[in-house]
């Protein structure tokens, strides 16, 4: 088949790579976000994706927003058979749905109907779920509702972060990604409706989503620390200014700390929660690099006793 890949993020790259790896359906071209400021300069740098495309010597397309009539104008001139997506990170509208002859067909990081929404693998994390995966669908108007063509399932580790779990999902997806646009192109896929229970939504993580509760069990907030991680990045407040937190470890036979209360040894740190405490591992102070908790708490001195998130 003739494909236009659409994705923008790292995690996107490697089912691009599958496809190209493959050599069976021909990347006629690429579209993603537009190039965006980053880093102190604050230049525009292209997508993780354009520059693989780019490498590669793939037309990459960058519309502002995908119901551009010049986008529109070229996709139709490219006439792709399907379109596979992967956190391409804008509204598809019908005008470019109806395009390819076999739809726009989505990897998503949930066993749908799970985790329909921006941030399944988060979600996922946080909700403490024991199984994960990724699905293939065909992009409808609804909201991550289309027929799945394809799941591959994947284990929640009991210390994984949202990014080592999207990590080991981007390459598992990618191989599923891969094997559906083969299917549909031999004709042996068929999408199968979604079922109407089981539906769960995972919206975007805003940052106040990732302040943490000293209040909660202990479990809770492992769970949304390792969700957080790496954005937007869970966070508490010391002495008036925001700690990100990047890892911490449960601590069960310390159930002797009040919510929030620091108890600082030699060589560790340990936090109150609502049911038995917490170890902090790894943290970062505003305007500062990542460090070891013990060293942040001898840097500030006199932590010991003191309260999270006051």
């Amino acid at each position: 088949m003739k494909l236009v890949f659409a994705g923008t993020p790292e995690v996107a790259v490697p089912a691009l790579d599958a496809l190209l790896a493959a050599g069976r359906h021909e990347v006629a071209a690429v579209v993603t976000r537009p190039d965006a400021p980053a880093g102190r300069g604050r230049r525009l740098v292209a997508s993780p994706v354009a520059e693989r495309a780019e490498e590669a010597g793939i037309e990459v397309l960058k519309p502002v927003k995908p119901r551009d009539p010049d986008f529109l104008e070229r996709l139709r001139a490219i006439a792709p058979d399907c379109c596979p997506v992967v956190a391409y990170g804008a509204l598809l509208p019908k005008v470019a749905l109806d395009v390819p002859a076999h739809g726009w067909v989505n990897l998503h990081f949930s066993l749908l109907p799970a985790w329909r929404g921006a941030a399944p693998v988060q979600h996922a994390v946080m909700a403490g779920d024991e199984i994960t995966g990724a699905s293939t669908f065909l992009i409808e108007e609804g909201l991550d509702s289309g027929p799945v063509y394809g799941t591959v399932t994947e284990t929640v580790r009991p210390t994984d972060t949202s990014g080592d779990l999207l990590t080991r999902l981007a390459f598992a997806g990618a191989g599923l990604l891969a094997a559906t646009m083969d299917g549909i192109e031999d004709g042996t896929l068929t999408a199968v409706p979604q079922p109407g229970d089981g539906v769960s939504l995972a919206p975007k993580i805003a940052v106040e989503d990732a302040h943490v509760d000293w209040a909660a069990p202990a479990l809770r907030v492992d769970r949304v620390v390792r969700g957080c991680t790496p954005a937007p990045g869970a966070w508490t407040v010391f002495r008036g200014e925001r700690l990100k937190l990047i890892q911490v470890a449960l601590e069960p036979e310390r159930g002797d700390l009040a919510p929030g209360r620091l108890s600082v040894g030699k060589n560790h740190v340990h936090v109150g929660t609502g049911s038995h405490a917490v170890e902090l591992l790894w943290v970062q102070a505003q305007g500062k690099k990542p460090m070891r908790a013990a060293d942040w708490a001898r840097g500030v001195r006199d932590a010991d006793g003191q309260l999270l998130g006051v």
